[in-house]
């Protein structure tokens, strides 16, 4: 073999089988990287020269087949040209594969996306790991891309295309028995049987997967052509084109060329190579390493905690429990009454219908999700975490009650809002222990969990606090302890914003549509109607008083006469079934305006707290919002934003709507650093 192949072993076993297992040098998960691919080239011409029998891909790292391409060498490329090169390239490659004379297998272990995915593909068969950490997907359109490598010419031509566009449009990975089901693996094993089956796969080739009937009906070009239209319309529910190009390029590319492959794969190279330009692809992988960074903080293994407690089954608390639960911990839930945790746990009901497949999972998730009214589980819990009404002497109650009761070394929580932990802390013996561990609603949708820190917390119980959001499949955000925190601080003025455009008589589906045109996921008016009008008014209040933001008088006449928002079934808007019903024929005013007052406050809010230190770095806050409010990911951020339209630019239209709409929109003085550092 060449000296030059660093990353791949090639074992020959007695049975012919050539085992190349990929072992990326110098780091813990495998990536297709230009080297990476350019050594297997190099391996297939040996190859050629001296057949084997079969061929088995396998991983040669702890966990993880193949995590993808090496994103990192997508912002290298400055022109379509370059990118078609380095797309063909791979193509060219896996093309090989697939026409290699002997029988190849994928033997798929741990995570396998994108890139890997696409080799997998391109193997005669793909055998999965039967485990909870086996994920298979082809999750590009998160970067805004698809599939490159010939992935979205296969994946169409072997699967129904109502599951192998749906995995491409959504992002979303399966487990090895889901991939199974739809034909996207064709076995999965467990780890005691994995070997002998890959080896009985490579000498014993079963029939290869086949497009099922149903799905040959529906590529059929005039019943694809609707399908596609279909599809796009589902898309546009959520994804608009002019934000995220890359889901309906899927859909052309497969409407128009499925059935000839050679034409489908140049088009396929030739969409990737126009979409990796745009600013959009860039600022989505710019979010990819946002949300690297945040699993990368702390230390996972530096705490693992068993047992979790939480006090306050309302819908926060309630939802915590029982996200923690389905996370694998046994959970106590305290209330002061039954009557209190029924509803906790007809929604704990409802999630683990949606997230977990069989009953049997259902049940244990159930089981390990324990009403506790006494709060005997303090003294057993490694992590306690109060989650109770927005009230500090209440909250105080609590702390003196549990503090005696906890174990040594537990960590002690609050899922205070607004509240500041240096309020919070005055009646503990060890203010050290307390830390934020701040969730947002809904619990099971938003990723982002602030780790509020005050100077007294000591360093072992925010490592704890973060080590344990990492347990429960959250994304860590260390913050400063100041009224709000970071998300809520500077969500309020938006929100406040689009309160008082209502007063002024805009309509709240003008409000809303200037926000979602923008690229936010949700109007600001629909989302404080869905939070709830009575937390928007509690939080606002203890932010006017530290901030001096004048909280509109619509707001609490809505609180007053009960109209809370979704959960009355009445707000701004009101619902049905849950879902507003909004006026079509609204008068949406001037939207250039109504976006630039809520953007505006939004960003003005953002450069505060940066100068605050509320969080370390600009990278974070662009992370914290992202994941915190869906702040439009493809504009990478607001700071990110700030820093691509020009920081002098802003600074100017602010200080025009200053004049024209009040002081509120005066440029903070974090603006100026800002505009130093460009």
């Amino acid at each position: 073999m060449s000296n030059a192949i660093t990353d791949w072993q090639s074992k020959r076993d007695d049975d012919g089988i050539l085992w190349l297992i990929l072992d990326q040098q110098g780091t813990d998960t495998n990536v297709l990287s230009i080297s990476v691919l350019e050594q297997l080239d190099s391996l297939l011409d040996e190859i050629k020269g001296d057949l084997p029998r079969a061929i088995v891909f396998r991983s040669g790292k702890n966990r993880g087949f193949i995590a993808g391409a090496d994103v990192k060498e997508f912002l290298d490329v400055t022109t379509v040209q370059e990118a078609l090169i380095m797309i063909k390239r791979g193509q060219t490659l896996f093309s090989r594969i697939e026409s290699l004379p002997c029988t190849t297998v994928a033997l798929i272990e741990g995570f396998c996306m994108g890139g890997g995915t696409e080799l997998a593909l391109a193997c005669d068969y793909r055998l999965a790991l039967d485990d909870t950490d086996t994920r298979i997907g082809l999750p590009e359109v998160k970067l805004g891309i698809h599939p490159a490598y010939g992935g979205l010419v296969r994946s169409t031509a072997i699967i129904n295309p109502l599951k192998s566009l749906e995995i491409m449009l959504s992002g979303r990975s399966l487990t090895a028995r889901a991939a199974r089901a739809i034909g996207l693996v064709d076995d999965a094993q467990p780890q005691r049987q994995i070997e002998r089956a890959a080896r009985q796969m490579a000498l014993s080739p079963p029939a290869k997967q086949k497009m099922p009937l149903l799905g040959k009906a529906l590529s059929l070009p005039g019943i694809r052509s609707l399908l596609a239209g279909f599809m796009k319309k589902q898309v546009a529910k959520k994804a608009p084109r002019q934000h995220y190009p890359a889901p309906y390029a899927i859909l052309d590319v497969w409407a128009n060329y499925y059935g000839n492959t050679k034409r489908m794969m140049e088009e396929e190279a030739n969409s990737v190579a126009r979409l990796i330009q745009g600013s959009k692809v860039r600022n989505l992988v710019r979010v990819f390493f946002l949300q690297t960074r945040l699993k990368g903080l702390g230390d996972k293994k530096s705490f693992t905690p068993r047992h979790v407690h939480v006090i306050g089954a309302g819908t926060m608390g309630g939802d915590i429990a029982a996200w923690c639960a389905l996370r694998g911990f046994n959970v106590t839930l305290q209330d002061r009454e039954a009557k209190y945790l029924g509803n906790a746990f007809k929604r704990a009901h409802q999630l683990y219908a949606r997230r977990l497949k069989t009953t049997a999972e259902r049940n244990a998730a159930l089981d390990r999700l324990i009403p506790d009214i006494h709060g005997d589980g303090v003294a057993r819990a490694d992590v306690v975490i109060e989650a109770i009404f927005e009230d500090i002497e209440a909250k105080h109650a609590i702390y003196r009650d549990i503090e005696p009761r906890m174990k040594p070394g537990a960590v002690l929580a609050t899922n205070t809002s607004s509240i500041p932990l240096e309020t919070l802390a005055t009646v503990l013996k060890e203010p050290d222990r307390l830390v934020g561990i701040h969730f947002f609603n809904p619990v099971a949708m938003m990723p982002l969990v602030e780790i509020v820190k005050t100077e007294s917390s000591s360093q072992q119980t925010i490592q704890h606090a973060i080590a344990f959001t990492q347990h429960i499949g959250k994304l860590p955000l260390p913050v400063k302890s100041s009224p709000g925190f970071l998300v809520n601080r500077i969500l309020m003025p938006y929100l406040v914003e689009a309160f008082t455009l209502y007063d002024e008589g805009l309509a709240p589906e003008a409000i809303d549509k200037a926000a979602t045109d923008f690229g936010m996921p949700m109007g600001p008016v629909e989302l404080a109607d869905t939070v709830g009008l009575d937390i928007c008014y509690s939080v606002a209040q203890n932010l006017s008083h530290a901030f001096g933001i004048d909280v509109p008088a619509g707001l609490k006449k809505f609180v007053d006469s009960k109209q809370l928002g979704k959960k009355s079934d009445r707000g701004f808007y009101q619902y049905k079934k849950g879902k507003p019903i909004k006026d079509r024929d609204a008068d949406l005013g001037d939207q250039k305006m109504i976006q630039n007052r809520l953007i505006f406050r939004f960003l003005n809010e953002a450069v505060a707290c940066l100068q605050e230190g509320i969080v370390e770095d600009q990278d974070l806050l662009d992370a914290g919002i992202i994941f915190g409010t869906g702040f439009a990911p493809f504009r990478g951020g607001p700071m990110n934003y700030s820093l691509q339209q020009g920081v002098e630019a802003i600074m100017q239209s602010m200080t025009d709507y200053t004049t024209s709409y009040g002081a509120r929109f005066e440029p903070v003085e974090g603006w100026s650093k800002l505009l130093e550092k460009t």
